[in-house]
């Protein structure tokens, strides 16, 4: 059997009002993934000849999220499915050309959940079978809203759109998934036939099915499992649908070694990479380019956000943003690393501090209530709690630098730029305007005054002054 060259349309241009949004409905986002973006992802799993994806509303937007390598169409005025894949159909002849046997793969770019191996079905089906169409059909309990199929027998007649069918139509429990393979030639004849004489005055793609079987061509079709073909069109279904596309992300990475206590408050973007052997705790979000080590444990209550997590290192109530943790390192809890901000092996940032474009070194220690910014710190050295590095004088940042074996005590304002050598001490409350030699105590603390029978003094003027 030959194999044909498929080419497939990726229906994308509509504003979908009832997401009551001004975004485009395919530039909502589903589990860190744009819905045109997960229907995408399945398109390249495919042998396709190409892909032209329609864009319309927001159209820059939606064609600055495709692949290298896909075309567009501009449908600038939506005049229904039917006229849109006509505008693919022309674009596919200008660009690619269509040849004898060639068939068109239409999928909606509202369908995050659909799978690459249902397409290989539809095609394989459409191929097998030498149809000039193929719909991909499925059964549901409550049709409203979805065109139903309509047979003679076991032969599909037709397929009428909700607001156009009458009451034994509505009854029809098969409806159209809007998913379907065309033989091109006859796909182009039987558009060019198509009319606006329905309630919305547009071009059905359905209505090619009619056409078809007028002429008596093959048409045939395929069941398809109801979530999976599950479209967008409010934010219920796209909570819905996000939901879903987290299951398949956490059982896949679950069958992969990865230990969840709780992977329904597990929030992983398909972009992160997880070793197995990683344990993720309840409400962790890890997102953008995100990589977990063997060994890590992650959360509770963590965002990680293009971070790295090194193998055996404790992560919990934290958010990390384009940071770097170390094999065995601590962070948190209540902790933010922002960008830069590097953690060494064995090395510790923990309650409520903030680390920035800084390096803490092998076995060095932040343990409290401290502000790390601009810095890089040996290994081995401790910074005391309410210890911030003040590195911005109103116009530019500078650097702070703390060697090995450093003792920063309690409450240091390190005012850079100021270097602290190996094995020194700062004392308590101390203002460090200049370098530390190294091993050397740099003490910087007015002297303590002492003012006898002061409250006693303080007390005799305020009932003077409330007298």
């Amino acid at each position: 059997m030959t194999v044909p060259r498929v080419h497939a349309v990726v229906l994308a241009a509509g504003k979908g009002t009832r997401m009551k949004s001004e975004l485009a409905k395919v530039l909502h986002e589903a589990a860190g993934m744009p819905l045109v973006g997960w229907v995408m992802a399945a398109l390249t799993k495919l042998d396709l000849a190409d892909v032209c994806v329609v864009v319309g509303y927001q159209a820059d937007e939606v064609r600055a999220l495709l692949p290298e390598g896909v075309t567009t169409a501009l449908q600038s005025d939506q005049h229904g499915t039917g006229h849109a894949t006509q505008v693919a159909l022309e674009s596919l002849e200008l660009s690619e050309g269509l040849g004898e046997g060639d068939v068109i793969l239409v999928v909606l770019g509202d369908m995050p959940l659909l799978l690459p191996e249902t397409l290989e079905a539809v095609i394989a089906r459409h191929t097998e079978a030498a149809a000039h169409a193929t719909i991909l059909t499925t059964e549901l309990g409550d049709p409203t809203g979805y065109g139903r199929i309509v047979r003679d027998g076991a032969r599909v007649t037709a397929i009428v759109e909700d607001r156009d069918a009458n009451d034994e139509q509505r009854s029809i429990c098969e409806v159209n998934t809007s998913i379907y393979a065309f033989d091109a030639a006859a796909l182009r004849e039987a558009l060019e036939r198509v009319v606006r004489h329905n309630a919305q005055g547009e071009m059905y793609l359905t209505d090619v099915v009619a056409i078809m079987v007028e002429d008596g061509k093959d048409v045939v079709t395929l069941s398809g499992d109801a979530v999976e073909v599950m479209g967008v069109n409010s934010h219920d279904q796209l909570a819905e649908a996000a939901g879903e596309l987290r299951r398949r992300i956490n059982r896949r990475w679950m069958r992969d070694g990865v230990w969840m206590a709780d992977p329904d408050r597990t929030y992983i973007e398909p972009s992160v990479t997880l070793a197995p052997g990683a344990r993720i705790h309840p409400d962790v979000h890890l997102v953008g380019a995100t990589v977990v080590d063997a060994g890590a444990e992650v959360g509770p209550s963590v965002y990680a956000e293009d971070s790295a997590i090194g193998p055996d290192s404790k992560v919990w109530y934290a958010v990390l943003r384009g940071a770097s943790i170390g094999p065995g390192a601590q962070v948190g809890p209540y902790a933010s690393l922002r960008p830069g901000a590097e953690l060494l092996d064995e090395s510790k940032a923990g309650t409520f501090v903030e680390v920035k474009a800084s390096t803490i070194g092998h076995g060095s220690k932040v343990p409290h209530l401290s502000y790390i910014g601009d810095a890089t710190i040996g290994e081995g050295s401790n910074i005391g709690a309410g210890t911030i590095t003040v590195n911005y004088d109103g116009f530019a940042k500078h650097r702070t630098k703390i060697g090995a074996r450093v003792k920063i005590g309690s409450d240091t304002m390190l005012v850079a730029p100021v270097e602290v050598g190996d094995d020194a001490y700062t004392g308590a409350g101390s203002v460090i305007t200049e370098d530390v030699a190294p091993g050397a105590l740099a003490v910087e603390r007015s002297p303590q005054i002492e003012i006898t029978g002061y409250a006693a003094r303080r007390e005799q003027r305020a009932r003077e002054e409330r007298d």
